[in-house]
């Protein structure tokens, strides 16, 4: 049996549907919105089960879904070393979404991190204190900066509006998800003139120890591969 883990609710749900109906599979929901079983068309030897998108990374790596669709900034950021447990095996071309640092608007001088590294060593100067990122991502900012030698700054957990913490005076900076940019925008706040942290997307993801058989066979009603997931790196 193949257990594959699906966005319980919203537009991620609907959209991998439809991806997966594009590709003779058709997944619904066993009752009403309120429940977490669902039918499997169209394969066999397949279960549905419907999680949050932020609970399938951890269920994939502990072995409890053998497939699993979620984003990759999640599955990044959830699991170190991600590769070593998951196999990725197709971008679904929806979702998409950049991880970016952001800065005040007014911060006019501030255009890339190089500008960002100076700001953040004159805050701590001027302060005494770090300046402060509010982030969800803590491994995969702190993972950016690092490579690009900012040191001088602390990241605040947000779970809430990322984009409100810097008008509520919680943090200087952020680094969040944004698809279009206009929350940001509304909030006086900039992304730096650099490449994104990360560029997410929904991907089908697999488990590395459920590869074999069933999910080749899996693979092939989806159209994904010829020569057998099993194969993958």
């Amino acid at each position: 049996m193949i257990r594959l883990g699906v966005p319980s609710k919203g537009r991620l749900m609907e959209q991998t549907f439809d991806w997966f109906a594009a590709r003779g599979v058709r997944l619904s929901r066993a009752g009403s919105d309120r429940e977490y079983a669902g039918r499997v068309e169209g394969a066999e030897g397949v279960q549905l089960v419907l999680l949050s998108a932020g609970e399938i990374p951890r269920e994939l790596a502990a072995g409890r879904i053998e497939l699993g669709v979620t984003g990759t900034d999640l599955v990044r950021e959830k699991l170190a070393g991600w590769s070593s447990d998951l196999v990725e095996l197709a971008p679904m071309g929806f979702g998409h979404a950049d991880l970016i640092l952001a800065v005040p608007d007014c911060w006019r001088d501030c255009r890339d991190l190089d500008d960002f590294a100076a700001i953040t060593r004159d805050f701590r100067a001027q302060h005494g204190f770090r300046l402060r990122i509010a982030t969800k991502y803590h491994r995969l900012v702190r993972a950016h900066l690092a490579a690009h030698e900012v040191a001088d700054y602390q990241l605040v957990d947000s779970q809430g509006a990322t984009e409100g913490t810097v008008a509520n005076q919680t943090a200087e900076a952020i680094a969040d998800i944004t698809s279009s940019g206009e929350t940001l925008r509304a909030n006086n706040l900039r992304i730096l003139d650099e490449p994104p942290i990360l560029r997410s997307q929904a991907t089908l993801f697999a488990a590395r120890a459920a590869l074999g058989p069933d999910l080749d066979a899996f693979a092939a009603v989806l159209g994904l591969q010829s020569g057998g997931v099993s194969g993958r790196g």
